[in-house]
C-alpha cells in the first residue's frame, strides 16, 4: 500500500480523482491508473512510452545515465567476471550461483540440449532459402508440442525444467536451422563443450569430426549471449508477457516473442549495420556517406550509432568492442573491406564533433554485427544469436509473471470511427 496520491481534475467532473503513487528502488515511481476506468476514462498512451505494464525485479535501465543493471548487477561486471550461463541463473533466480549450483546448472541445460527428431523434422521441412528467424520461431513454437504434456505452468518444479530445456536448444535450433540452410548434416550437442563453444561447433563443426573451437570465438560469442540476455520491457519482452498472460504454452508465448524481435526496428538492427556497410562499398565512399548522414534531408542513416534507450553511451558497447578487437586480430581480419570500413566509421563517430554532439557512438549492435561477420554467421541469421540469448530474459520475465497473481493482459483504444448506425433497409 501507499500513502502518496497524484491527484487528477478533469473538466466536468465534481471532484478530483486520486490515483496511487508507488515507489520504486530505482528510477520513475509509478502512478497507479487502474481505477480510471470505474470514471469513464483510459490513459492515451501510443507505444506504452510512458506506461508500466507490469512490476518487476529482473533488469533495470537508466538510459540517460547509460545504467543497465541484471538483478542490480551492472552489465559490464557481469561481462567481465560472468558467463552467459551464470548469468542465465542470476536472471531466473534472482542470485548468482555457488560453484556447486552453477556446476548444477550447466549440466542440467546440457542433458535438456537435444532437440526431439519430430523437430528436427520440421526443420528440414524448410527451403534452403528460408529465413532463419522463420525457422527459429517455428521450431521453438513446435517445442510446444513436443512437451504440451509435461508442461504445467502452475508447477515451479515444470517451470524449472523448462527452462533448462529453452536455454539448452535453442543453441542447437540455431545451428541446426544454419546446417539446413547450407545442406549439411546436423552436429548433436557435445557434453564435454561449453555453452558458446557447443553452439560454434554445432553451426561450423563437421559430423563424424572432433570439436576444434577456436577460444578467442567461444568467448566473444559467449559475451554476445550475455549482452542480449535481458533489456527490460522492450517489444519482444513485453509481448511474451502479454502472450503468457493468456495461460499459453511457455513455447508458444517465446515464439511470439521471436516473432517480434525479427522486426527491423527490434532485433534486425546488427544485420542493418552490415547491409549499411555493403551498401557503402569502400573505404573511399565514407566521406561521401558521412555527408548524407549529416543531411537531414537525405534518407540515408548510420546503423549501429546512438540508441533509443541509451541517450549517452551503450554500457554494452565497451564489452563488444575489446571482444571485437580481439575477434579481428585473432583472425587477421583488420584489414578485411567491410571492416575496414567499420573501423574507419568507428573513428570518426568518436571523434567527428557532430556525432558527438548528437551522441552517435558505436553501440552493440555495430560491434556485435563486426563480430558475427568475422566469425562467418550470415548476415540474416544475426537476429537469430540474439534471440538465443535473449530467451533467458524472455522466459525469467514470463516465469516472474506466471510465479505471482496475474491478469490477462487486455490494453483499451481510443475510438474515433463511427458511433451506432443502422444497416440501410
Amino acid at each position: 500500500m501507499t500513502d502518496r496520491k497524484a491527484r487528477l481534475t478533469v473538466d466536468g467532473l465534481d471532484a478530483p480523482i486520486d490515483l496511487p503513487v508507488y515507489p520504486s528502488t530505482a528510477g520513475p515511481d509509478v502512478i497507479d491508473v487502474s481505477g480510471l476506468t470505474k470514471k469513464g476514462f483510459f490513459t492515451y498512451d501510443p507505444g506504452f512510452m510512458s506506461t508500466a505494464p507490469c512490476e518487476s525485479k529482473i533488469t533495470f535501465i537508466d538510459g540517460a545515465k547509460g545504467v543497465l543493471l541484471h538483478r542490480g548487477y551492472p552489465i559490464d561486471q557481469l561481462a567481465e567476471h560472468s558467463d552467459y550461463l551464470e548469468t542465465c541463473y542470476l536472471l531466473l533466480n534472482g542470485e548468482l550461483p555457488s560453484k556447486e549450483q552453477k556446476a548444477t546448472f550447466a549440466d542440467e541445460v546440457k542433458k535438456h540440449s537435444k532437440v526431439d527428431d519430430s523437430v528436427a523434422q520440421i526443420i528440414k521441412g524448410f527451403s534452403r532459402n528460408a529465413h532463419p528467424m522463420a525457422i527459429m520461431g517455428s521450431a521453438v513454437n513446435a517445442l510446444a508440442a513436443v512437451y504440451h504434456e509435461e508442461t504445467d505452468i502452475t508447477s515451479e518444479e515444470s517451470r524449472r525444467v523448462t527452462a533448462y530445456r529453452l536455454i539448452g536448444q535453442m543453441p542447437t535450433l540455431a545451428a541446426m536451422a544454419h546446417k539446413h540452410r547450407q545442406g549439411e548434416e546436423f552436429i548433436a550437442p557435445d557434453a564435454d563443450l561449453a555453452y558458446a563453444e557447443n553452439y560454434l561447433n554445432m553451426t561450423f563443426g563437421t559430423a563424424g569430426q572432433s570439436p576444434k573451437v577456436n577460444q578467442v570465438l567461444a568467448k566473444a560469442m559467449d559475451r554476445i549471449f550475455l549482452l542480449h540476455a535481458d533489456h527490460e520491457q522492450n517489444a519482444s519482452t513485453s509481448t511474451v508477457r502479454l502472450s503468457g498472460s493468456s495461460g499459453t504454452n511457455p513455447f508458444a508465448a517465446i515464439a511470439a516473442g521471436i516473432a517480434t524481435l525479427w522486426g527491423p526496428a527490434h532485433g534486425g538492427a546488427n544485420e542493418a549495420v552490415l547491409n549499411m556497410l555493403e551498401e557503402i562499398g569502400s573505404v573511399d565512399n565514407i566521406d561521401t556517406y558521412v555527408a548524407k548522414a549529416k543531411d537531414k534531408n537525405d534518407p540515408f542513416r548510420l546503423m549501429g550509432f546512438g540508441h533509443r534507450v541509451y541517450k549517452n553511451f551503450d554500457p554494452r558497447a565497451k564489452v563488444m568492442k575489446q571482444a571485437a578487437d580481439e575477434v579481428l586480430s585473432e583472425l587477421g581480419l583488420e584489414n578485411d573491406p567491410l571492416l575496414a570500413i567499420a573501423k574507419r566509421l568507428e573513428k570518426i563517430a568518436l571523434e567527428d564533433e557532430y556525432f558527438i554532439q548528437k551522441k552517435l557512438y558505436p553501440n552493440v549492435d555495430f560491434y556485435s554485427g563486426i563480430i558475427m561477420k568475422a566469425i562467418g554467421i550470415p548476415t540474416e541469421a544475426f537476429t537469430v544469436i540474439f534471440a538465443t540469448g535473449r530467451a533467458v530474459g524472455w522466459y525469467a520475465h514470463w516465469q516472474e509473471m506466471v510465479s505471482a497473481p496475474y491478469k490477462i493482459g487486455r490494453p483499451r483504444q481510443l475510438y474515433t470511427g463511427y458511433s451506432k448506425r443502422d444497416y440501410p433497409a
